[in-house]
């Protein structure tokens, strides 16, 4: 088992990034910004997050179509409109946010710590919970025990 904990602040910068490459985003949206609002989120989380904000997107712009229609319908000369709804914008995150939730309980990161700490000794030396080890008192001396009684009561077992 190997753990792998919640993305820190960069790695949730890259996983963001990553999932909106391809997407259409306001400039007015700092990427750093919602990363940091994504705290306790994993990969997962954000992607749904910003799949949310997309599908709101797309609902909005698909909306505004259908009024634009409707508008156009007793028109002879159809009209040249640009999309409405051209980018994922901050309302449409802060719709995507509203739904958010994070699939990883606080008792869970609770459980992979102890897990973590009990498993990987380097690791709980760096945070300072190595295992204590029980404090033994010895005799202080019991080298009698492996001295010759009787060499007569030895036997060789090789002869």
């Amino acid at each position: 088992m190997i753990y792998i904990p919640l993305p820190d602040l960069v790695a949730r910068v890259g996983i963001i990034k990553a999932v909106l490459r391809k997407s259409p985003v306001a400039p007015n949206v700092p990427l750093d910004f919602l990363a940091e609002q994504c705290e306790g989120f994993s990969g997962a989380d954000m992607t749904e997050l910003c799949q949310r904000a997309t599908k709101a997107a797309i609902r909005e712009s698909i909306a505004c179509e259908e009024d634009r229609k409707k508008l156009m319908q007793g028109e002879d000369q159809p009209m040249e409109m640009d999309d409405p709804v051209p980018v994922i914008t901050r309302t449409h995150f802060e719709e995507a946010m509203a739904n958010a939730r994070r699939s990883v309980t606080a008792y869970d990161l609770q459980k992979f710590e102890q897990f973590r700490t009990k498993f990987d000794p380097a690791y709980a030396a760096k945070v300072g919970k190595g295992t204590q080890r029980s404090n033994i008192q010895w005799p202080d001396d019991n080298s009698s025990q492996f001295k010759k009684q009787n060499d007569d009561d030895e036997e060789d077992l090789y002869s």
